[in-house]
């Protein structure tokens, strides 16, 4: 199956991650069928990359820190991954907001999500 159901995926990066030891949880409902999916990543409480499944399949860091990294050390980082979501929820109502909190979140949902 290539294209997995939203929900689908969501419920498998979810129980798979709290089985390895980690902790997930749904920040923010989209479509059960055709929803994108944001991944974000944190290890133990510290921010990591936001992910987003691309049409290829293939995960891809987004939003600010995935671009040019700001100048502005009085910038808040996790202020600006807010924004970011915010203004991607108010353009794609659908749009599945994801926290992993586990080790090497990338490569995990990167590896669990290779064949799907």
């Amino acid at each position: 199956m290539s294209q997995w159901r939203a929900r689908l995926l969501v419920d498998l990066l979810m129980r798979s991650a709290t089985a390895a030891g980690g902790f997930a949880m749904v920040l923010a409902r989209g479509d059960d069928h055709g929803g994108a999916i944001l991944v974000q990543c944190c290890d133990r409480g510290t921010d990591g990359p936001l992910l987003e499944r691309q049409f290829d399949g293939v995960w891809r860091s987004v939003g600010p820190a995935a671009e040019a990294p700001t100048e502005d050390p009085a910038e808040d980082p996790s202020e600006a991954r807010r924004a970011y979501v915010a203004r991607r929820r108010a353009v794609d109502p659908d749009l599945w907001l994801i926290e992993l909190d586990i080790a090497e979140a990338p490569q995990f949902v990167a590896e669990l999500t290779a064949g799907a």
